[in-house]
Parts: structure tokens; sequence; C-alpha cells
């Protein structure tokens, strides 16, 4: 069992699962990788438990009745990994978005050097997107900067998707009580690591867009994001 698990939530994958997994394997570094597939008919599920006889002690597969959002796959991840006593968990996409090499980065900045968070950031040395339309970079890039200056928030990039914990960090942070489930649910898990005093970190990574498959953004996502952050501001979250 290694140290850190890799929390990969799923809904229509196909494409990206088997590739992700098998190269997050192929790392120097051994990550455990919990697969959480929201019941994709594409048969992303199926792919992994194919997979499992190839990987078994190393990569799991959680199956949901539903998409019910990406935070809340997040959480049940989360609560999963707790559970398992792993010492750091990571966040990340299956589309190749997140480079897995980077995965050690991540580790190292928290195993290493001190972090209690650390952050595959696109924008702490200006903006690292490749092959993003311009209006979607410039969506992603203002929201994080928008997100900062309601907040006072230090980090560039508070809408990553791309996240190591260590394990105290999600202990602390009361998961039920995260209030949102799409794009804001990153601002909120960084807000709250943030009020509770933990060293947060920002990693400069390149990020690409997906080559296969569908994103899932859509635009009430983004409304969700925008006025998540004025009540956070407003009401302040519970910790």
């Amino acid at each position: 069992m290694s140290d850190t698990l890799v929390i990969i939530p799923t809904y229509n994958e196909k494409e990206n699962i088997e590739n992700m997994v098998k190269t997050v394997f192929s790392l120097q570094k051994a990550f455990d990788v919990l697969v959480v597939d929201d019941n994709s008919p594409d048969g992303t599920g199926e792919i992994v438990e194919r997979l499992q006889a190839q990987f078994p002690s190393r990569l799991f597969l959680e199956k949901r009745e539903g998409k019910t959002g990406l935070g809340t796959a997040y959480i049940h991840g989360f609560k999963w990994a707790l559970e398992k006593k792993y010492d750091y968990i990571i966040e990340m996409d299956a589309d190749f978005s997140h480079d897995p090499k980077d995965l050690i980065r991540l580790y190292q900045a928290c195993h290493d050097y001190g972090a209690d968070v650390s952050i595959g950031s696109r924008y702490s040395k200006g903006v690292n997107v490749v092959n993003w339309p311009m209006n979607r970079v410039l969506m992603s890039y203002f929201a994080s900067k928008y997100v900062q200056f309601i907040t006072r928030i230090p980090i560039h990039d508070t809408t990553a998707g791309f996240v190591c914990y260590k394990r105290k960090v999600l202990e602390t942070i009361k998961l039920d009580k995260i209030k949102f489930v799409g794009y804001a649910f990153q601002i909120e898990m960084k807000f709250k690591a943030w009020k509770h005093g933990f060293n947060i970190k920002e990693v400069s990574v390149i990020f690409t867009d997906r080559a296969l498959g569908k994103s899932k953004m859509d635009s009430s996502i983004i409304g969700e994001a925008i006025l998540g952050v004025i009540k956070m501001k407003l009401k302040g979250l519970p910790k």
C-alpha cells in the first residue's frame, strides 16, 4: 500500500481512463488510485474493473448510482481515503489536462517541503494553459482573480482541480459541511484550508485541454462559483 492515494472522478471517460491509470502506475513514485465513477453509461467503470485484475492491490473503484457533482465525488473519495489511512490524498482529472508526471511534484511539496496543501497551479507563473479557447482561458483566469479579490485568499489558481492534501487537512475540514458541488467546490476547499491556517503552496504546472472525450463544464457550474464566493465572503463558512 502506498502512502498516497490519487482520486480520479469519472463520468464517460472510456477514451482516457485506461491510459491514465497505466501512466500513473508507471511513475517512479508508487501511487494508489481510486476511481470514483458516477455510473458512466459508456462503460468507464467496466474498464476499471478489468484493470483491477492487472493491478489488484493498487487500483480501486467506487461506483455511485448517478451523476451528483464533482464535489460529492471527491468527498466520497476523501472519506474513503481517510478510512484507509492514506497520508496524502491527491485529486486530479482523468482527461490528461493534468500531467501525471506532476503528481510527484505535488507529493514532494507536501512530503519534503512542508506544505499541507499543494496546488498544481496554472496561474502562479503567468498563464500556463495549452489548447484552451481564449474565452475559456480568460474566464478561468479572471474567475481566480475574482476569488482572490473577494476573499483575499493568497492563491493565484483558486479554481484548480489538481491538488494534494495532507491527511490532517481533510480530517480538520468538516467534509459533511461542504456546501458546493461544482466549480465552487474547489474554491471552498482551498478557502477552508486557508482559514484553518494550513500551509498552502502553489506548484506551477502546464494545463493542457483534453484531446479525447467531452468537457463537463457548463454555465450552471460557473454561476454557482460566482454566487458562492460572494456568500463565502459575506456570511463566512463554518470550518
